[in-house]
């Protein structure tokens, strides 16, 4: 009997899922455990393993497509047995992007269908020649769902002139949407287009919603101080002189952080409405930029880590980022969060705090400048970091000491051995 694979929950926050790349075509035998396909999610792709076997008797979702959390993406059964049915009266959401496009038309209109079968009884009038033959049935009627048309007709578009992406090469709105007519033929100063438009990512969707929350939600107020470290620079020269083990400067920022947060409770704590949640772990989100926007994959129990266990766990999150490999345990849990743009040349910026963390720490380049040292002056390496606080949780004093703490450790990294 035929089953429906439904869009996976592939993180706590995603809603919809988008098709990166199908690794099994209509038709092919499928057994338990299979690759089916790679999910984009609000927050890494990820390869979706199929849980059932059978013959792949339908796609619901064609790649680069995305649709609703449970909805259908995929049916298994017997080798020829009609899915329809299922398909009809599957309670989960549209299966399609033109379905989708039609149920919003027939909320706007509702006898939009009944103007599309008149339509059908009429003499179609011969066809221009269009771009792609697969737009066109057979009867020379352009295939375009009732959404496009209407779009096509507000815009001024001919629908000969547009290839559809849909499936059986249907016109869709995204097609009118991201249409852009041929150039014409007399001489412009303008070779290209004045823009071009790209779709929002899962990723990208997911970092805004939540930045926007934070930012317009917790009362944000920012402290900054600057740190010495030169002696961090000459403790790390003697650790990476040794070639057992490479440690970077953020290697640094994490172990200190980590062992300030368990003597300041207040800066790894989160804010929970009617409660402060005081975390007697510290995992220590560390931002990792990729193409998309920023993972912030966690070092758990970061207080416990000795710097070269931190390295190596930081460049292996690098890379899984990179790559989109992160899963889901890599990236929830974080008590606090640390944002380092120092390798880009920045000296100085401020954070958006991460939720649910009540702090979030940003970290600038070391930079070399005259300091007054002894009543002498000499060169320094100075740093800059800037703490971004939730006030509902944080307040002035207790942030400034956390900073100060934090301070202590960096200018004298041999406290952080013992």
């Amino acid at each position: 009997m035929a089953e429906v694979v439904k869009m996976p929950r592939l993180s706590d926050t995603m809603t919809v899922g988008t098709v990166a790349k199908w690794h099994a075509s209509k038709g092919d035998a499928i057994s338990e455990g299979d690759l089916l396909a790679e999910i984009e999610t609000d927050k890494a792709t990820m390869e979706f393993e199929s849980f059932q076997e059978g013959t792949l008797l339908y796609i619901g979702v064609q790649e680069g497509e995305e649709a609703p959390v449970d909805s259908i993406l995929a049916i298994l059964g017997e080798e020829g047995e009609d899915v329809q049915s299922i398909i009809d009266n599957f309670d989960g959401g549209a299966d399609s992007e033109s379905e989708k496009e039609e149920k919003e038309l027939a909320k706007e209109e509702k006898p939009a269908k009944e103007v599309e079968a008149k339509e059908e009884k009429k003499e179609t009038p011969a066809p221009q020649p269009s771009t792609s033959e697969s737009t066109t049935t057979p009867g020379g009627r352009i295939k375009a769902s009732p959404l496009a048309k209407r779009l096509a007709e507000e815009k001024g578009v001919d629908l000969n002139a547009v290839s559809g992406s849909g499936e059986g090469g249907r016109i869709v709105k995204r097609d009118i949407d991201n249409y852009q007519p041929a150039a014409a033929s007399v001489p412009t100063a303008v070779s290209g287009p004045d823009y071009e438009d790209q779709n929002i990512s899962q990723m990208r969707k997911t970092i805004a919603r939540r930045l926007s929350e934070s930012k317009f939600t917790a009362p944000h107020f920012y402290l900054t101080i600057e740190i010495d470290m030169s002696e961090a620079m000459r403790t790390r020269k003697a650790i990476n002189d040794k070639g057992d083990v490479r440690v970077s400067f953020n290697d640094y920022v994490i172990k200190a952080a980590a062992m300030a947060l368990t003597k300041h409770p207040y800066v790894n704590a989160s804010w929970m409405e009617d409660k402060i949640r005081f975390n007697n772990r510290v995992n220590v989100g560390v931002a990792v930029a990729v193409e998309e926007g920023l993972l912030v994959p966690v070092v758990r129990d970061a207080n416990m880590k000795g710097m070269a266990q931190i390295s190596s766990e930081v460049r292996d999150f690098a890379g899984k980022a990179r790559d989109k490999k992160l899963q889901p345990s890599d990236w929830e849990g974080n008590t606090f969060t640390i944002s380092n743009l120092g390798m880009f040349g920045i000296e100085e910026f401020t954070a958006i705090i991460n939720p649910p963390d009540s702090c979030i720490l940003a970290v600038g380049s070391i930079v070399e400048k005259p300091v007054v040292k002894n009543g002498a002056i000499e060169v320094g390496h100075m740093m800059k970091v800037t703490l971004s606080c939730d006030h509902r949780v944080v307040d002035g004093a207790k942030g400034a000491e956390f900073l100060q703490t934090f301070r202590q450790y960096l200018e004298n990294p041999v406290s952080m051995l013992v």
